[in-house]
């Protein structure tokens, strides 16, 4: 890899970082298409690799600059993160079977479909009185600002979630979090920005997980000078999309996240 093409690929990790962190989303969704794009020839279980390893390094960036705003909820992030492992070992192990037609259309659908939910319901909570019935666990976060967030939520829904996020994610390399925020949000009754900081220590557990994977089957080190590029500027990116975080309304964000969604699904199914 040359000079110009690793420094090219270090702006584009910038980018991801920054929105991917804005969002809570890893910019795993953001990268698997253009990975797609940018390497026509490569297979995706060594696409999905690199995308998962940037994740990683995006998640963990993100979750320091969350650490220090004090916005993480700690005990569902263990949870949740513990919940997706058994879902993000199968999927890395599934994507092999996957052909690039087939792959391109599954991850088309699935934004399209993610996009769409968050364009009908964009507000906070919209469906969480449907799935909080019966028993629930309470939740206090104080931020470093001094606002307190009191929520709660079913416990065991979110269990079952996320172990279908960690399926999905590490299957198609888009980290989990344009499923995982969303559902946080919507489903759970989480605030939006609680979501978003805890749904990043989220992936970075859960997407270290898959790269682990990809890793010992040995997909990952054809393509790791590729990760290591971007990983850089993710991890300078997503110190500058928690920073933004705070400036942005929350309903901007979701509705950010849901265009950029359906722009990408539409291109990966025309492709």
């Amino acid at each position: 890899m040359d000079a110009l093409n690793a420094l090219l690929l270090v702006g584009l990790g910038f980018f991801i970082g920054t929105f991917g962190t804005l969002i809570g989303a890893g910019g795993g969704f953001i990268l698997m298409p253009l990975l797609l794009l940018m390497y026509p020839d490569m297979s995706p279980d060594v696409l999905t690799s690199i995308s998962l390893a940037v994740v990683f390094l995006n998640a963990s960036s993100g979750s320091i600059a969350y650490a220090r705003k004090k916005r993480i909820d700690y005990r569902s992030a263990l949870i949740f993160a513990l919940a997706t492992l058994p879902g993000a070992i199968i999927g890395a192990f599934t994507t092999t079977l996957l052909s690039r037609h087939v792959f391109n259309i599954i991850l088309g659908a699935l934004l399209i479909v993610v996009a769409g939910f968050l364009m009908l319901k964009p507000q906070q909570g919209a469906y969480a009185g449907r799935a909080n019935k019966g028993r629930c666990v309470d939740r206090c976060v104080t931020e470093r600002s001094g606002e307190e967030h009191r929520f709660s939520f079913n416990i065991w829904t979110g269990i079952g979630i996320s172990f279908l996020v960690g399926f999905i994610s590490s299957l198609l390399g888009i980290g989990g979090g344009i499923i995982h925020v969303p559902a946080l949000i919507s489903l759970l009754n989480f605030p939006i920005h609680v979501a978003t900081a805890t749904s990043h220590l989220i992936l970075a557990i859960m997407a270290l997980a898959g790269t682990i994977v990809h890793m010992i089957q040995g997909s990952f080190w054809e393509g790791w000078q590729t990760a290591l590029s971007i990983g850089v500027g993710v991890i300078i990116g997503a110190q500058l999309g928690a920073g933004l975080s705070s400036r942005v309304k929350p309903k901007g964000i979701i509705l950010a996240l849901a265009g950029a969604l359906l722009i990408v699904g539409v291109r990966l199914i025309l492709t």
